[in-house]
């Protein structure tokens, strides 16, 4: 993936009602001015929820739990997801979308 930032920014540009804003300084999508998808360290991040997260984290080598602050707190909802799995992105922002807004 030649720019992993354009590739979100045209993800969320494609989900109805998503916009582009920023989540603790760092891009994100964001519907009704609630954040459901970000980017950070050139991956994209999904609010998935705990119970999502124990399955995509084993299916998706690489994957973290979003710690934005780099001092161990991890966002236990959130997973960092690799742009190496960025054919799975729409798939996993939709799972996000669903997670947040039914």
């Amino acid at each position: 993936m030649s720019n992993p930032l354009a590739s979100f920014e045209k993800l969320v540009s494609s989900i109805p009602n998503a916009e582009l804003g920023n989540l603790f300084g760092k891009p994100c999508g964001k519907i009704d001015k609630k954040a459901f998808v970000a980017f950070f360290e050139e991956e994209m991040v999904f609010k998935v929820g705990r119970t999502a997260n124990e399955a995509l984290l084993k299916k998706y080598k690489g994957s973290q739990l979003f710690d934005p602050s780099g001092k161990g707190r991890p966002m236990k909802d959130w997973l960092q997801v690799p742009s190496s799995y960025s054919k799975d992105w729409k798939k996993l922002a939709e799972l996000a979308r669903e997670f947040c807004f039914g």
